[in-house]
Formats: structure tokens, C-alpha cells, sequence
């Protein structure tokens, strides 16, 4: 009898433990598809400016936004929500940008967003501007110490990739970072700060243009699967 009744509430309890296991995956279930549905509905909202699948629009000063590595994407939001961009008063895109990303209610957001732009497919915005390549290539070769020779970028010095952004977008920023208007604040931006010397060693718009049809002969680049040498390889120590 006692055997019996053993037995009874081990398959009691076997019957709970297989309930207890369905609930907690239906609950699993429903928190990753409304996460899901959620940076789905962020990204929507990213795309009334910045294009449905995130090619960039010129005329809302909005930069081609997908395929960016999310290390990427992630620090730029976090300095649009900081001040460490969108708060110079001639940085159209920036004052419009830093609201937007203020409206991540917190860094699990910012995670989530992230890693969807990240996930979506390269594009490679149509050329908008004139320069020679050809003329461009001894110009980049300051750039290549942080972007990499193919202008693919490399995490480890925070140098994001280059080849798949919109021209036009390359140019404004290279003026920002000339002027002040962006990375000047070394204590909120340092990797933007250490741009404006870099920036300035273009002369002129002729030679910002030229590195930019240079950067822009790469074409199409998947970032996420082909990864630039760390220093270390470039210099055979591993």
C-alpha cells in the first residue's frame, strides 16, 4: 500500500514538474517574442529617418545604419543619450538624433537596438560625390592605421568601418570633426576628440573628397564576417 501510494505521488509530482516545465517555456516563449516585437518596433522608428532597411536618407541628414558592427552603434548611442554628440547647435543631424536615443528607456534597449542594426544586411549607398580614388589612396593612409586597409574597421581601436557609409555622410563628419562641431569633448567622446587631427590633415575639400571616392572604391563589405588584423598579426607577433 505504502509502495503504491509512493508511487502515486512520484507520478503526481513527475506531472507537476512536466506543467512547471511547459509554463516556464510558454513564459520564455512570450518574453523573447515581445522583446522581439519590440527593437522590431524601435527599428521602425529608426527608419523614418535613417530608411526602412537602414540605407540612409540625405535629406534628414540620417546615415546608412545597417550592417554597423554593434560595438559601434552601441557606443554612439550611448553618446547621443550622454552629450557626447547631437548638442553643438550646427550639427543638424546630431540635435535631431540625441532626443532619439534618449527615448531608450535603458541599456538593455540600447543592447537590443544595437544588435538588430548590426544583424541587418550591408548596403552600400550610391555615390553622391566627385573625387579620384587614385588621388585619395596616399591621403588614406592615415586612415588605415585605424580603419584598416580596406576600410573595414577595427574594434580594437574603436575605428568603425568605413567602405559601406554613405559619401556624403563621410564628408559632413570629416567637416565636423575639422570644425569642433563633433569631438569636442574629450571627456565624453575621446575617440571622437582623436579624430580632429586626423581630419586635419585634408588640406582642402578636394583632397576630403578624394580619400572619400578612395574609401568608396571598396564597394559592398560584409563587416560582421571579415574582420581587419589586430595589431598584433599586422606586426607578426601572433
Amino acid at each position: 500500500m505504502l509502495r503504491l501510494l509512493f508511487i502515486s505521488k512520484s507520478g503526481m509530482w513527475m506531472h507537476y514538474l512536466r506543467l512547471l516545465t511547459l509554463v516556464s517555456v510558454f513564459f520564455t516563449s512570450s518574453i523573447i517574442l515581445a522583446s522581439s516585437t519590440k527593437v522590431e518596433s524601435i527599428f521602425k522608428f529608426c527608419g523614418t529617418c535613417h530608411g526602412e532597411n537602414g540605407e540612409g536618407k540625405k535629406s534628414l541628414a540620417a546615415p546608412a545604419i545597417a550592417g554597423l558592427p554593434m560595438w559601434y552603434v552601441k557606443a554612439q548611442l550611448m553618446k547621443f543619450r550622454s552629450g557626447g554628440r547631437g548638442l553643438h547647435a550646427n550639427d543638424e543631424g546630431g540635435l535631431r538624433m540625441r532626443p532619439m536615443a534618449r527615448t531608450l528607456q535603458n541599456d538593455v534597449d540600447v543592447d537590443a537596438i544595437a544588435k538588430y542594426v548590426s544583424e541587418r544586411e550591408v548596403v552600400n549607398p550610391p555615390r553622391t560625390l566627385k573625387g579620384s580614388p587614385v588621388a585619395g589612396e596616399s591621403s588614406y593612409m592615415v586612415c588605415a592605421a585605424c580603419h584598416g586597409a580596406k576600410a573595414r574597421g577595427m574594434q580594437v581601436l574603436n575605428a568603425p568601418p568605413l567602405a559601406n557609409q554613405s559619401d556624403w555622410y563621410l564628408l559632413t563628419q570629416l567637416k565636423h570633426f575639422k570644425s569642433g562641431i563633433r569631438g569636442s569633448n574629450p571627456q565624453l567622446d575621446p575617440i571622437g576628440a582623436s579624430m580632429a587631427p586626423m581630419a586635419s590633415t585634408l588640406v582642402d575639400e578636394k583632397a576630403t573628397l578624394n580619400v572619400i571616392a578612395y574609401i568608396k572604391a571598396f564597394g559592398k563589405v560584409n563587416v560582421v564576417a571579415k574582420r581587419e588584423p589586430t595589431w598584433g598579426q599586422w606586426l607578426g607577433l601572433w
